[in-house]
């Protein structure tokens, strides 16, 4: 039978550094399923899912969306830029762009004035795609979010933005290592 995962694991006493005063996790009896990054990847795995699934141009998948979407709203056109703004590597993001190229989605053009720079532009069919992604996420969104209240959407975002915001801070503060060795 699987684990119960309805609720989180019961409070313990002695919070490590970082954690709240009575902690929502025990180590003596942790369940993957009702941890956090657990249910996170299930629902941005699912989610993603589905805008593959509703994207024409064969579903460009959430990696490949997200870059064309910041080249198409101004928001990156370097590949440095676009690295730091979808999170990932600069190698990453160049296998990323190499996939899209070969789709016909972008192409890379080096900078005129500074040969060490590569700006990327959308073609025609990039543009197509970067465009339709409003329309796919709302449409994503707004049915995954069935039965939610617009009060508890509010507060789905305030909390996720909570946790966002504690896991940034906290982030090369060696939290966890301690009991990782």
């Amino acid at each position: 039978m699987p684990p119960d995962t309805s609720a989180p694991a019961q409070p313990v006493g002695g919070a490590p550094l970082g954690c709240p005063a009575e902690p929502f996790f025990d180590p003596g009896h942790f369940c993957t399923e009702a941890g956090l990054l657990w249910q996170l990847r299930r629902a941005q795995l699912a989610i993603g899912q589905l805008v593959s699934e509703a994207t024409e141009l064969g579903g460009p998948t959430v990696p490949q969306w997200v870059p064309l979407y910041q080249i198409h709203s101004g928001m990156a056109n370097t590949v440095a830029d676009l690295a730091r703004k979808c999170t990932v590597d600069a190698g990453s993001m160049t296998r990323l762009l190499d996939r899209l190229e070969a789709r016909g989605l972008c192409r890379r053009v080096r900078s005129e004035t500074d040969r060490r720079v590569v700006h990327i532009e959308l073609t025609p069919e990039g543009v197509s795609a970067a465009e339709q992604m409003p329309r796919v996420l709302s449409h994503v969104y707004n049915a995954v979010l069935d039965g939610f209240a617009p009060e508890e959407w509010a507060q789905l975002q305030a909390l996720l933005g909570r946790l966002t915001g504690n896991a940034e801070r906290l982030v090369g503060q060696g939290v966890g290592q301690e009991v990782a060795s």
